[in-house]
């Protein structure tokens, strides 16, 4: 039998709606999205960044983005501020108290993934951390943080 399992693609694709939402339910006992995280996370590592280019790292819409980081700026995490430059662009600032929200979410994102991943051993994990990084360094590089 050949059945969708039988694709790499797949499984990832599996996998990724397992983690999501687990992610998602974990997150939301910090009244927060996955959008809302990836925004806070973006902002936080590349302070100034653009909704655009922060949707386009989380991969989702701009829409999507947008509505997100509506609620963030609503709470006080996050600010629009005018580019230096471009006066289409706003950019995104995480507030002090954004950042330590991102800071608690960042920790119970890396609780949600330990867990998921205890039934490889810490080679398997790093294997498959490295093969996941290469897939999505070749299909979508705005979701990782520019090579310093």
């Amino acid at each position: 039998m050949n059945d969708n399992t039988s694709y790499t693609g797949y499984l990832a694709w599996q996998f990724s709606q397992a983690m999501g939402a687990r992610l998602e339910k974990e997150l939301r006992t910090l009244d927060l999205t996955l959008a809302q995280h990836s925004a806070l996370q973006r902002a936080l590592n590349t302070p100034g960044v653009s909704s655009a280019d922060a949707a386009r790292g989380a991969g989702i819409t701009a829409q999507s983005m947008g509505a997100a980081v509506n609620g963030l700026v609503e709470r006080g995490l996050m600010e629009r501020r005018p580019h230096a430059t471009n006066r289409r662009v706003l950019c995104l600032h995480i507030t002090e108290e954004g950042r330590h929200l991102a800071e608690r979410a960042r920790a119970l994102v890396g609780g949600v993934n330990d867990d998921a991943l205890a039934i490889l051993s810490p080679a398997e994990r790093a294997t498959a951390h490295d093969l996941l990084h290469r897939l999505v360094e070749h299909l979508n590089p705005a979701a990782l943080p520019p090579h310093t």
